[in-house]
């Protein structure tokens, strides 16, 4: 009889080292499963074998699946670094930018718990860790001289815009890859002439969609916007 292929979720997740498992270990482990099959093939039961563990003793550091993927959430949220003591906010804030862009693409299967899952959790219930980078981000602009309020609102216009275009990057498919014809690769020959014809006359930007330029374009816009309509105090 032949052998069952191996389980996915066994693959690439060392033991602990010392046989002691910790919860960095473990959401470590928890986020290569996910990096690998998607947030959908992750459960704690899963999670135990990966590790070689009883499912009971995961409950000591996540009480539940929810509780895990916010680790998992704050683990990667982790690699995101703001110096809220830059003199250059502007610059600072495009750092953060390319920053959350490269952990977006490094990945993707993660970003569902970044976007959409904190938009059903009120505020003070979010993970801490997920909370630092808008505290960072306060903190150097209010440093800059923008008010509280103000610097919220930056806050909320950066992150909106890097919101929408890392899921506008990760989602970017080609209909027709084999096709040379910019239209037939994008499929845009199938819509109708008469009702999408400046569409169809941008297929060639579209099929050359470059995402971090497209990012740099739309934090040009967005910054110049800032600097222009809001004011830091000396």
């Amino acid at each position: 009889m032949a052998k069952p292929p191996p389980d996915p979720a066994l693959q690439d997740c060392d033991p602990p080292p010392s046989g002691r498992l910790s919860r960095e270990r473990m959401l470590a482990c928890a986020l290569e499963i996910i990096d690998r099959e998607g947030i959908e093939k992750l459960s704690m039961r899963r999670l135990a074998r990966a590790l070689d563990r009883d499912p009971m003793s995961l409950y000591r550091y996540a009480p539940n699946k929810a509780a895990l993927l916010d680790g998992v959430a704050e683990t990667v949220l982790n690699e995101l670094t703001v110096d809220p003591a830059d003199p250059d906010w502007v610059g600072q804030l495009r750092a953060v930018a390319r920053s959350y862009r490269r952990i977006a693409l490094d990945h993707p299967n993660v970003v569902p718990l970044l976007v959409t899952r904190p938009l059903a959790t009120p505020l003070a219930l979010r993970p801490r860790g997920t909370l630092r980078p808008l505290e960072a981000v306060l903190a150097l602009l209010t440093r800059a001289g923008f008010s509280g309020t103000d610097a919220l609102h930056v806050y909320r216009a950066l992150f909106g815009l890097l919101h929408g275009h890392v899921l506008d990057e990760l989602q970017e498919l080609v209909d027709n890859p084999d096709e040379t014809d910019d239209l037939l690769r994008l499929g845009l020959h199938r819509l109708p002439i008469g009702e999408f014809p400046l569409l169809r006359g941008l297929a060639s930007v579209l099929a050359s969609y470059d995402g971090a330029a497209e990012l740099e374009r739309g934090l040009d816009i967005l910054l110049t916007g800032l600097t222009a309509t809001l004011t830091p105090r000396p």
